[in-house]
């Protein structure tokens, strides 16, 4: 068992891509999750909101997607315990516990997100500056299947895997009780980086390298294309280092 550290101002880890990673198996379209009355109780940490939420929310297709996606195999469900500024965000361990009932898979709550970063209702620069870190116990060589309440750009699952896989686990999948249909895959295509290295240029990923630790082989396919948009390399950069301030304003 391979213990993540826990320092604070470490840069998230992020491993490549495997291919033929599965998207994201999303349960619920966002609007009916996020205008149910138990939501936001759910994400300042009311545990039994949280599992009405879930409960009323679960999709039996997502789940039977799950199965087919697992197999034969027993992964461990690991949940994303993201910290909100309200408090620690109770769905993703609700999800992980549910679904551990139904497929008779174990949950590790070793797992947690050390950090602050407030990416609900955050524009893509934001949630890209201010990225989850996690740490816990990770068995090297066991498999796992990754669980949120949401995925946007799909960096907190992508951080979520780096901690694992950097540890020696294997990432087989991941689910999330709602989200972007557009974001669910998160493996992003050959093409993609080909059009988001020709836009930049060599220097952004080095740069990008420099700052976040991985190239833009480790980021999500809703990353890589919100990079791609954007019109050059300084706009990014001067967009990332804002995002940075905001937050160290908003933290301190």
């Amino acid at each position: 068992m391979t213990k993540v550290p826990t320092l604070y101002d470490q840069r998230p880890p992020r491993t490549p891509w495997q291919s033929g990673f599965p998207p994201v198996v999303i349960h619920a379209p966002e609007s009916g999750v996020k205008n149910h009355l138990d939501y936001w109780a759910a994400k300042r940490g009311d545990a039994d909101a949280a599992l009405r939420l879930v409960q009323a929310m679960m999709s039996a297709d997502a789940v039977g997607a799950l199965r087919s996606l697992i197999g034969s195999r027993r992964p461990t469900l690991v949940s994303a315990h993201a910290l909100e500024r309200e408090g620690v965000n109770a769905i993703p361990e609700a999800l992980a516990d549910e679904l551990a009932q139904l497929l008779d898979l174990p949950v590790d709550s070793s797992v947690v997100q050390i950090n602050v970063v407030s990416h609900t209702g955050a524009d893509g620069f934001s949630r890209l500056a201010r990225q989850a870190a996690f740490t816990g116990d990770i068995v090297a060589g066991a498999d796992y299947v990754m669980v949120d309440d949401f995925v946007g750009q799909g960096g907190t699952l992508a951080n979520l895997k780096g901690i694992i896989e950097t540890a020696g686990g294997h990432v087989l999948a991941g689910t999330a009780l709602t989200g972007k249909p557009h974001s669910a895959a998160l493996a992003p295509t050959a093409e993609q980086l080909a059009l988001l290295r020709a836009k930049h240029g060599k220097e952004l990923e080095i740069w990008w390298n420099e700052r976040f630790g991985h190239g833009f082989d480790c980021l999500t396919q809703s990353e890589a294309r919100y990079l791609e948009r954007t019109q050059d390399a300084h706009i990014i950069r001067n967009r990332i280092a804002e995002a940075e301030q905001t937050g160290d304003r908003a933290a301190d």
